[in-house]
């Protein structure tokens, strides 16, 4: 759901390996200062280097279809779609289709996490075991290393019944409780002792979801809806119970499948993802949330969550990418902030550069990785998008191995919904490479 992600969600969020033993804060994994000059005036020479640069990735990764849209305060808007939203009517893609979003959902549920927090509802020091019985480690893994994806838990989007129990029929609904089965019942259910590295796993989020819905009295969607999307204005953001999907809307590709095969992912229930990389969302939400999400205030002035609070998600302990780290909910790569989502049929990436108030999206109807590397396609494009407007920040986020106990599923590069690199939410298949 994101990350550099191995697995169906590999993120929000593709699955980084590190040491991340200290329990004090780090500083961010920042690049440094742009120089004089700083992010370009989007005219119309930029955006024919950028509409050339786009193009090209579309046409070496063989993506459909791709939205993207580029910001900065009085250097202009960059908005764009390229290919197709439906391989088989060769109808366009268009800036305005609703899209799966996959990890970032991460972002929604961990920002649900620190507003209880910050009320006194929770604290994220306390062991999960206060909120949810049956965790393994639970008595010691605490809510900010799930949050930070160090608890040391296995994902059970590494699991080969949960593989197999998806791809066998994509329509399925799953419970949060049944997701974590899949982890607790592996054979070996903890990779490591808490603290001790970093490791991108969905199955945080579904207990931190849990936490969420337990200590607000609302279902997670419910509290996502009332406490961050509308204070948000993000009205076309939604959080489904089923796989429902708003019109109008791409059609997404995968071959995340049991066969192996390119299928039309559309209408898979995204339940198995749920407060790791279920939410649905567009083009223009997006970019308010890019904002948002990084600095801790709503567009109306007021605060998401405290300066407090908001210091602590942005510590990003260094990953084993150079140049990415990862806080609470949210990463830092080359200096842009953020994070990615992958799950069948579809990326996205959104993310902001603090220093030039500079706002990346890119949605896509894929999830296919591309090339010998499995690099996942958000990150190639951001990769290139970046390259011509920032090219002291280039976002690059390479596949790394998320890990896997020893006898499950075989270790696969990671994705962000499985943080390889942070995006993917995305199951890993125990023989071919999941995004």
């Amino acid at each position: 759901m994101g990350l550099a992600a191995a697995g169906l969600l590999a993120v929000p969020v593709q699955s980084v390996v590190a040491h991340a033993a200290q329990p004090t804060p780090q500083p961010s994994a920042s690049a440094q200062p742009s120089p004089a000059g700083g992010f370009p005036v989007l005219d119309d020479a930029t955006e024919a280097r950028l509409d050339a640069a786009i193009q090209d990735v579309l046409k070496k990764t063989g993506v459909p279809g791709a939205i993207v849209g580029l910001s900065a305060p009085g250097k202009g808007e960059y908005t764009r779609a390229f290919g197709v939203a439906d391989k088989a009517t060769g109808k366009e893609m268009t800036p305005n289709l609703y899209s799966r979003i996959g990890s970032e959902t991460k972002t929604f549920t961990v920002t649900a996490l620190l507003q209880l927090a910050q009320e006194g509802k929770v604290g994220l020091d306390d062991p999960i075991g206060k909120y949810v019985e049956g965790v393994p480690n639970g008595d010691r893994v605490t809510l900010r290393e799930l949050a930070g994806m160090r608890s040391g838990l296995l994902s059970y989007t590494q699991t080969e019944p949960f593989y197999k129990a998806l791809t066998s029929d994509p329509t399925r609904y799953f419970t949060p409780r049944q997701l974590l089965d899949f982890a607790f019942e592996a054979p070996e259910p903890v990779l490591f002792e808490p603290n001790a590295e970093f490791n991108y796993s969905n199955t945080n989020l579904i207990l931190l979801g849990l936490v969420v819905e337990k200590m607000s009295g609302q279902p997670l969607g419910d509290y996502i809806r009332d406490h961050i999307l509308k204070p948000a204005g993000m009205s076309r953001t939604s959080f489904p119970r089923g796989p429902e999907f708003p019109t109008p809307h791409a059609q997404g590709y995968t071959q995340q499948t049991a066969s192996g095969k390119t299928e039309n992912a559309t209408d898979w229930n995204p339940s198995w993802g749920w407060a790791a990389g279920a939410m649905i969302s567009d083009l223009r939400d997006m970019r308010t949330w890019a904002k948002t999400l990084a600095t801790g205030t709503f567009p109306d002035g007021t605060r998401m969550v405290s300066p407090g609070m908001q210091k602590q998600r942005l510590t990003t302990p260094p990953t084993a990418i150079p140049g990415a780290g990862y806080g609470l909910g949210i990463f830092d790569v080359q200096g842009w902030i953020g994070h990615n989502g992958s799950l069948p049929g579809y990326q996205s990436l959104t993310i902001y550069l603090p220093e030039e108030q500079a706002t990346l999206v890119v949605l896509l109807n894929t999830d296919i990785p591309y090339g010998p590397q499995h690099e996942e396609p958000s990150t190639v494009f951001g990769q290139a998008i970046t390259q011509v407007v920032t090219p002291d920040h280039v976002y690059n986020l390479p596949p790394v191995t998320q890990q896997n106990p020893k006898s499950s599923a075989p270790a696969t590069p990671a994705s962000p919904a499985s943080p390889a690199s942070p995006s993917s939410a995305s199951p890993a298949s125990p023989t071919t490479p999941a995004s």
